[in-house]
Order: C-alpha cells, then structure tokens, then sequence
C-alpha cells in the first residue's frame, strides 16, 4: 500500500522546480525504506539486518565534479582553485532543468532534518532523493525534524543518480556533478550512487555558513571526560580519528564533523558514516556492533547472496567499504550532541616516513601551522602509482570541503585557542623505527595510552625535549609507553638516515607551507622556520 500524502506535500517541492513527480514519501520511517529499498531492487538484507547496497562505479567522492555556482553574495568569499571549482549561473540552470526533467513522473523521498546539534546554529536542510536507501542514509545522517517550522528555508539538496550531464552542454567534467548553489540553498547531485556526496555537500555549506557566524567548522572527532572536559580529534582518513575517540570510557559527542561557537563544541551529524573495511570486533567493538543491527546501512561491503552473510575483510568491490548509522547505535553517546569548550586539541598524523615523535606538545603558533599543513603520509597501495611513502597535506584536516580560504579557519581557531587555553598535541599514530616498509606502525596499545595520558593531565608537566628539526616538545616520558619510543630517532638503528629522512619531510613541509606564508601572523612564520 503506497502512503497518501496531503497536498501541501506535494506543494512543498514546486519552488524548486519539481513539479509532474510520481508518488512522493516524506520522510518514513527506516522499515518502510527498507521495504522500498528491497522492492525496487535498490539493496539486499544481510543476515543480522543491516541494508547492504551497492553504488556502482563511483565508490568514493568524485572531488573533480563538484562546484560552486559563482555568484555575487559569494563570489568574493570562497578560495576559488582546484578544490572550489567554478561553473556558471546559466550552467547551473541548464543542470537544474536537465535533473527536475529526469524527475517527472518518478516517485522521490523527502528527508527534513537538521544540521547542527545547537539550536543557535543549526541549518534546516531538506533531502530529496531518488533512491529509497539514499533517504534512509540521510535519515541516520542528520539529525530528525522536531516538527516545528524553521525560522529560514532549509537548504535543499536534489540527489538524482541516474540523472547524467551533458558535458558538452553543461559545461561540466564528466556526467557526474555535484553543485553548490549558495544563493539559491541548493545542492544538485546527479551521475553517482555513492551517499557521501549527500553529507560533504552540507558539511561544504556548513563550512562557509559558520566562520560568518563566528564559529569555527572542524572536520574532527569530539568526546567528554567523566569529569566534564571536552576533547577534539583532528585528522585525515587513516590516522585513527574515529577509533580513538569512539573511547568507553568517554562520552562520545560525534565522530566527524563539529562546530566550535561561543556556546563549546557541537555535533553537526546525528550519525556517523564509518569505514567498514577489516573492522576488528575486538579492536573497535562498538562500530562493528553496528554491521549486525537492523537500520544501519552498509556500502559496497562483500555479501554473499545465499547465506547473506558479511565479508568485511573483502575489498573486491573497493577499500572504501562504508557504514551509516545513528550515533545512537554507539554506546555511551551524549544525548545532545554538545559539549563545553575544548581542554585538549589533538591532531592526528599517520607518518609513514616514522621521524614524527608518537607524542609533542604544540605551542600556539605551532598549533596554526600543522593546522594548515594537515599533514599526514599515503603507503604504498592506497591509491593507484603509489609504490612509496608520499606527503598528503590537506589544510585544516579537510581541504576538500573547506570553500573559504584555510587562513579564515586557521584565525578562528587562534581566537579559540586564545580566549579558552586548551592544550594542543600532535599525535603520531604512524610508523616507527624506520619508513614504511622498514620500520613498524605504532603500536595501537602505546597510541591509546599516550592519549589518555594527554586527555589526564598526566603529561601537562613532564620534561620534555625538543625535536632537533621539528622544534616539537617531545615528552621525556609517558604511563605505559617505554621512554625510547618517544624520541623516534632512538627507535632507528641507523641515526644517520633518520636524520636524512627527517631534514627531507621538513622540506617538503616548507615547500606547502609557502601557500599560506604571505597571509599568515609572523609567530605561525616562526615556527614553519623552525619546523623546516
């Protein structure tokens, strides 16, 4: 029996051009989309529960198909380049026409919700879908609609997979897109399947609303103490930032995405959207819980047919195997989403090259800098061509979804860093001993306690020594973790070719940092000297 809807519903869609549609859903509940989702062919039920689908050849973000429709209000904010890529208003109304003519006579889901857990700053947003599972997805995402009227339009996002680009006509790469239109509140989406589009597009519009409304927007990770102190984990995918904060003995607040305000620290999400490949159920329990139970969503993750049961550890299908969830469905989650302002900032690195220290304190000018740098190594077979350690840096730990300049974001973060004192570490959960290769990854054991000894306290006042080339504090000492593993160089059997490799990072640091050397204050200069 398909829903009725009552006129008004219907209504709601014609502003943006949506008008001829089949039977609109607004916003069902997660066992009538798996219904639908199993109806139109769209996933599969493994054997505990979870949705398992599949989104074709695009398997990840398409980070060269998304744009900003360049316009007056906004024209001269965004860092427009590589990352913000430009397309034109007539574009944006040929890609418009082109997804609303798709649509007619399809059935679509509505999603309302919201981004944002403080009332103060959140962003009403509407998700229009095509696909039944895609709305699932987003119903696990963002954070459900009390039923109130918001006081602005929310910012809608169109998802249409099917619907394809004439690159000839559209001015596009491919027929793939994915385009901002800030002036208009609204995301178009078409030619890929895979739902993480759906939540960097309004993690991106977050990201250029909140500096304006003097918060800083952080792609990080956030927890609370027992005793009430807030803590933030940066970093890049691979550097631990979900598993080290999804911590027992912790409040979890969220595990990607936050907002720093007047008010403290808040969740923007209502869920979390994981990576599933070779989850561990003894390493990170809590999120592989989650692979069993009904409502979760499960991307491209290997599923056998018959017996309908998981293969986690299989990449046949990609590395980037996926899980959305509520964050409700991890225990020991806060209720609201908030927490106070932050006493520790933690960034998190994975260096492959193993000359970072495992543990060093940052000052304040060193804090901006590896903040711009967000720095962390690719290994070998993590992408296609390459077969050696390389450099990833990515400017705020979250380049591809920052439209402002990252010096707008680095000054927000010294206002904080000023006016709240937190202490801020740099926290190498990468390699060891040697490169990638020679050396071995740091031990998670020793990581986990060099973490909860910054979150105790217990490393406030420990002598410290400082890098010879990085000018980083390193801890003499730590509960738990042997004292020759804090300085990475003891850990070399060769001193002459840590010291090589160390000098060589340091370079390729001074080589990205000149991005932002003109816009930065003399301090954060400073300590890019030192630190090349």
């Amino acid at each position: 029996m398909k829903q009725k809807l009552s006129s008004h519903q219907t209504i709601g869609l014609e502003h943006l051009g949506l008008s001829g549609l089949g039977d609109v859903y607004w916003n069902l509940s997660a066992p009538a989309l798996y219904e639908h989702a199993i109806r139109r062919g769209e996933g599969l039920i493994a054997a505990d529960g979870p949705l398992v689908v599949r989104t074709g050849q695009h398997t990840g973000r398409s980070a060269n198909d998304k744009y900003f429709v360049r316009e007056p209000a906004s024209e001269k904010e965004i860092w427009w380049g590589k990352i913000n890529q430009s397309i034109t208003p007539e574009q944006f109304r040929k890609l418009h026409a082109r997804i609303t003519s798709y649509l007619k006579s399809k059935d679509v889901y509505v999603r309302d919700g919201y981004c944002g857990a403080d009332p103060t700053h959140r962003l009403p947003i509407r998700i229009v879908t095509e696909y039944a599972w895609h709305s699932l997805f987003a119903s696990n995402l963002f954070i459900p609609s009390d039923g109130s009227t918001p006081s602005t339009p929310p910012f809608t996002v169109i998802d249409a997979p099917g619907c394809l680009a004439n690159p000839k006509e559209d001015g596009t790469r491919s027929e793939t897109f994915i385009v901002v239109n800030l002036s208009q509140r609204l995301v178009l989406i078409g030619g890929t399947s895979y739902a993480g589009e759906i939540k960097k597009s309004i993690f991106t519009v977050m990201n250029y609303l909140m500096p304006f409304a003097d918060t800083l927007p952080m792609h990080c990770s956030a927890n609370i103490g027992k005793d009430g102190n807030t803590a933030l984990f940066f970093g890049l995918s691979g550097t631990g930032k979900t598993t080290l904060s999804a911590d027992g003995s912790r409040v979890l607040i969220g595990d990607d995405e936050h907002g720093w305000s007047s008010n403290g620290v808040f969740n923007f999400e209502g869920g979390c959207y994981a990576k599933m490949i070779r989850l561990s159920p003894t390493a990170e329990p809590e999120i592989y819980a989650t692979t069993r139970r009904f409502g979760t969503v499960l991307e491209n993750v290997v599923l056998d047919e018959t017996r309908r049961t998981l293969d986690l550890d299989s990449d046949t299908l990609t590395e980037n195997t996926r899980g959305a969830y509520p964050i409700s469905f991890i225990p020991n989650t806060s209720e609201t989403g908030r927490g106070g302002h932050p006493k520790h900032v933690i960034f998190l690195t994975a260096d492959a090259f193993g000359v970072l220290p495992p543990v060093s304190r940052l000052t304040r000018a060193q804090a901006l800098y590896h903040f711009l740098l967000g720095y962390t190594a690719k290994i070998a077979g993590t992408e296609k061509g390459i077969t050696e350690p390389t450099p990833n840096f990515s400017a705020c730990y979250g380049a591809p979804f920052m439209p402002l300049h990252p010096q707008r974001y680095a000054e927000l973060l010294g206002q904080r860093i000023d006016q709240h004192k937190p202490h801020v570490w740099l926290i190498n959960t990468g390699w060891s001993g040697g490169a990638y290769g020679v050396g071995k990854r740091i031990s998670i054991a020793h990581t986990r306690a060099m973490v909860h000894a910054v979150l105790d306290g217990r490393l406030d006042d420990v002598p410290v020594n400082i890098h010879p080339v990085f000018g980083l504090q390193m801890p003499t000492e730590c509960p738990g973790v042997p004292r020759e593993v804090l300085d990475p160089r003891n850990t070399w059997a060769d001193k002459a070719a840590y010291d090589a490799q160390a000098k060589q990072l340091a370079g390729r640091f001074a080589e990205k940092f000149r991005e932002f050397a003109d816009q930065v204050s003399p301090d954060v200069r400073a300590a890019a000297v030192a630190a090349g």
